[in-house]
């Protein structure tokens, strides 16, 4: 594509409201309150407090919906993430002690998805089943052995990668594990994202201008989940074009430090714990003194005046500035959603489709289950 056509689809796609990606990313905010409530309902017409009390919970899913359910099991006690991809075939190990599973889908058809239903029925008929998806027509959905809560379905997003279905799959699970908790951290985190929108969306649109080669994703546990998830994002959305790695700060040291170079993106959120806080800063001070990276901050209680805020080269906002780190994770994501696509719409590519060739699907493709 010219250099013309690249910049007429950026003015194109970055209009509001063009494009599927687009469209599902911004309005994530507006989704968010109607997640909970329909959390709420499903508790209630289940019975999810007396059937989740003192349940050894395995929380699965494929891809995108792995790393929601990492994040999910960050904030829920007596409970373990295990992808779908990885249960399948480890079914016994990882079910031996567990009373319930809860599998997040976007559209619940992956192969994986009812595979692994399928096969901790056979071997655990007592195990209790519970998806919770954005699709009311999927498998999972529709099966006589799962118990559902259907999220809006707008969350059922329609491009190829999983935006605002993410956020939303991560938040309903957090609210399965705190319940009435998260309403106040839901109603501020929308607030500040609906304010702060256009902010950090041409914060971002500037940084994706400046990457050159390489990007590195940097966040501490229990965040390390939107380190993950704002990775694959990259790399889905740009088709692989730049080289991305997701790290912790102390994981960077023993290795994984001589993937960065001047000129790599190093985009790091930072912890509202106050300890962790302090060995993340060590970190970045690290990667200053050796002039390594291009360094961006999320910063939890940034007014860009702060001491932490002036370690970076720049600040994005934190969504989620006071909220406890394990609660984060749904919200701080969209900044990354926004970096990507600005990403893919640089290099040429349509953001609600970036895999041109039919590389990856929308829809995993080409698994076959073996009994």
């Amino acid at each position: 594509m010219t250099t013309r056509g690249i910049e007429q689809r950026e003015k194109q796609q970055s209009a509001m409201g063009t494009g599927h990606t687009w469209a599902e990313i911004r309005q994530q905010p507006e989704l968010w309150p109607t997640t909970a409530k329909r959390v709420q309902e499903g508790i209630a017409r289940l019975q999810l407090q007396a059937r989740l009390k003192d349940a050894r919970v395995v929380i699965t899913g494929a891809g995108t919906s792995a790393y929601a359910a990492s994040a999910v099991a960050a904030a829920w006690s007596r409970s373990i993430a295990v992808p779908s991809t990885d249960l399948l075939f480890r079914t016994e190990r990882y079910m031996e002690d567990a009373t319930v599973l809860v599998s997040l889908a976007r559209s619940g058809n992956s192969p994986e998805s009812m595979a692994v239903v399928e096969r901790v029925r056979g071997l655990r008929p007592d195990v209790w089943h519970l998806a919770v998806t954005c699709n009311p027509e999927g498998a999972l959905a529709t099966s006589p052995l799962v118990n559902s809560i259907i999220l809006d379905p707008r969350t059922n997003d329609q491009s190829l990668v999983m935006t605002s279905s993410y956020s939303n799959l991560l938040l309903a699970g957090l609210c399965l594990a705190k319940g009435d908790l998260m309403d106040s951290v839901i109603a501020t985190a929308a607030a500040e994202a609906q304010s702060k929108f256009t902010l950090i969306n041409q914060k971002v649109k500037d940084l994706a201008s400046r990457v050159e080669d390489r990007v590195l994703v940097l966040a501490s546990a229990p965040l390390f989940g939107w380190a993950q998830e704002g990775a694959l994002k990259v790399l889905e959305m740009t088709a692989g074009r730049f080289p991305v790695m997701a790290e912790t700060y102390l994981g960077l040291r023993h290795g994984p430090m001589s993937f960065i170079c001047s000129d790599t993106m190093v985009l790091c959120l930072l912890s509202n714990d106050p300890v962790a806080r302090l060995y993340e800063q060590d970190l970045v001070q690290e990667l200053r003194s050796k002039k390594l990276g291009y360094l961006v901050g999320v910063c939890p209680h940034d007014d860009g005046q702060s001491e932490t805020a002036q370690l970076f080269d720049e600040v994005i906002p934190s969504l989620a500035p006071k909220s406890p780190d394990v609660l984060r994770t749904p919200f701080e994501i969209l900044c990354l959603q926004l970096f990507s696509y600005h990403l893919s719409v640089r290099i040429g590519l349509d953001p609600d489709s970036p895999s041109p060739v039919g590389v990856i699907n929308r829809v995993v493709q080409g698994v076959r289950i073996y009994k």
